[in-house]
């Protein structure tokens, strides 16, 4: 995707971010369109929608993201399907995921998910309750924490998306600092990825661009 080089190279930074191309409403074969043109890492909102593409597509050899809340009642399906779980917001989650982790799947890859913007309106751990949950998940065998993802604030104005982006990255250097396996930054989507990938997002969460609009609900 032109747009994640041009932007890399405008950040002066050696590489583009990681592109995960979001699914949310789109048919198994536009996902598989979008793999036979080299792309293999993939997010899905809901478990039971994924739990659909990830079978249809399970000759593939995908790597599958949920981006969307998890609620604790799906923790167990959701440990079992994806790769990443990116919105790992709550201690309670924490201990649902590492219980149902399958031992053969090897550790689950999570995101702890941060309301940056203390909007109510979202989902997310605010900024200080995030060293509690990175010392859950680390307690945890079956869980790898690889970082944080957010979804700031849509402002109209650039540069308030960009200071929540700053702020994310700060966050992000702090909790990183701590552990040298943490790698991952997730922010930014098709509106705003030039900004994020300019505060230092490593991968950003791509739907529309991608896919075009979403079908109809």
């Amino acid at each position: 995707m032109s747009r994640l080089t041009n932007a890399a190279t405008a950040a002066a930074r050696p590489a583009p971010p990681r592109l995960l191309a979001v699914g949310k409403r789109h048919p198994a074969d536009a996902i598989a369109a979008l793999a036979a043109a080299g792309q293999r890492a993939f997010g899905e909102n809901y478990v039971q929608e994924a739990a659909d593409k990830i079978g249809a597509l399970a000759g593939l050899g995908l790597e599958w993201h949920l981006i969307g809340h998890l609620q604790s009642n799906k923790a167990k399906q959701a440990a079992e399907l994806f790769d990443w779980v990116q919105t790992v917001d709550r201690t309670k989650l924490v201990d649902a995921l590492a219980a149902h982790r399958p031992a053969a799947r090897g550790a689950l890859n999570v995101l702890v998910q941060v309301n940056i913007d203390d909007e109510s309106s979202k989902h997310g751990c605010v900024p200080s309750e995030v060293p509690a949950l990175v010392a859950a998940i680390r307690a945890a065998p079956s869980l790898r924490l690889r970082g944080l993802m957010a979804i700031p604030a849509p402002h109209a104005e650039p540069e308030r998306r960009r200071d929540a982006f700053a702020r994310m990255r700060r966050l992000f250097d702090t909790v990183a600092g701590q552990d040298p396996a943490i790698d991952t930054l997730s922010m930014g989507m098709s509106d705003d990825l030039e900004l994020a990938i300019a505060e230092g997002a490593t991968m950003v969460r791509v739907g529309s661009a991608l896919f075009g609009a979403r079908p109809a609900s």
